[in-house]
C-alpha cells in the first residue's frame, strides 16, 4: 500500500480529523509563501520582510508598513485551490472537525470551511485602533499612505504581527481540537514558526500525517509523510 492509499484509508476510518496548515496551502492559489526560493524572504526590500511585519515597525513606520502590506500581503484575485476545497468537502461530510491555519487570506472560508481557527488573523478584517469600528479590506487596499477611520484613528488589519501575541480564544480552540483529533494532517508548513508549530505536540493520537514539498523538523515524528504539492495530493482523496 502506498502513502496516498494509507492516507485514504485513515481518512475513511476517522471522524475527528483536524487539518493544520501553513503558507504552502495557498501557493497553488498564486500566493507566495515566505521561505521558498522565490518567497518573500528571498526578495530584496529596504528592510527585511520580518522587520516590516513587526509591531514595532508598524508603530514607527506606518507608511512603509502599509506600502509593503498592500503590495505583498493582499491578494484580491486569489481563489481556493484543490486543497481548500477538499478540506471543506471533508468537513461537510462530517469527517473534519476543524482547520487550524497560519494563513491570513480567508481562502478556507471562501472554499466553504466553517470551523477555521485563524492563528494569525485575517486580511479580510480591519478595525480602527481608536474607536474599534470595523472596515473591509478595500478600506486599506484603496487608501493611500496610512488608512484612517472617520474618527482619525489608524485602520489596522486584524493580523498578528511579529512581536504580537496570538489570540487566546483562537489558540485555546485550536489546541482543544488538536488534542481530541483522531487524525492530524499537517500540510504546507515548514513547521519552524513558533508558537504555531508547537501546537502539533499536543496531538494525542497515532495518525500524524505530514504533507509538504520539502522536509520538516517533524518528519521523524510523523506516522506518514507525503512529499509534493498539497492541492495535488489532497485532490486525489475520495470523500465517502
Amino acid at each position: 500500500m502506498n502513502e496516498l492509499e494509507t492516507l485514504q484509508n485513515w481518512i475513511g476510518q476517522s471522524s475527528r480529523i483536524v487539518f493544520f496548515g501553513g503558507a504552502g496551502v495557498s501557493t497553488e492559489s498564486g500566493i507566495k509563501d515566505f521561505r521558498s526560493p522565490d518567497g518573500l524572504y528571498s526578495q530584496h526590500y529596504r528592510y527585511p520582510p520580518e522587520t516590516m511585519l513587526s509591531r514595532s515597525f508598524f508603530d514607527v513606520h506606518p507608511e512603509e508598513f502599509f506600502r509593503f502590506y498592500r503590495d505583498k500581503m493582499l491578494n484580491p484575485g486569489a481563489q481556493p485551490n484543490a486543497a481548500h476545497k477538499k478540506l471543506a468537502e471533508l468537513e461537510a461530510a462530517g469527517k473534519l472537525r476543524s482547520v487550524v491555519t497560519q494563513n491570513i487570506d480567508g481562502l478556507h472560508q471562501a472554499a466553504g470551511s466553517k470551523r477555521v481557527w485563524e492563528l494569525h488573523g485575517s486580511v479580510l478584517r480591519n478595525y480602527c485602533m481608536k474607536c474599534g469600528k470595523s472596515y473591509p479590506t478595500s478600506a486599506v487596499a484603496e487608501s493611500a499612505g496610512v488608512p484612517r477611520c472617520s474618527c482619525g484613528g489608524i485602520i489596522k488589519p486584524d493580523v498578528v504581527l511579529y512581536e504580537e501575541s496570538l489570540n487566546t480564544q483562537v489558540l485555546e480552540g485550536a489546541l482543544a481540537d488538536i488534542q481530541q483529533a483522531d487524525l492530524l494532517i499537517v500540510g504546507g508548513t515548514s513547521l519552524v514558526v513558533y508558537p504555531a508549530a508547537g501546537l502539533i505536540n499536543y496531538y494525542r493520537g497515532d495518525k500524524l500525517v505530514l504533507i509538504n514539498k520539502s522536509p520538516t523538523p517533524y518528519d521523524r515524528k510523523a506516522d506518514l509523510v507525503l512529499t509534493g504539492p498539497i492541492g495535488e495530493i489532497l485532490g486525489q482523496i475520495t470523500v465517502n
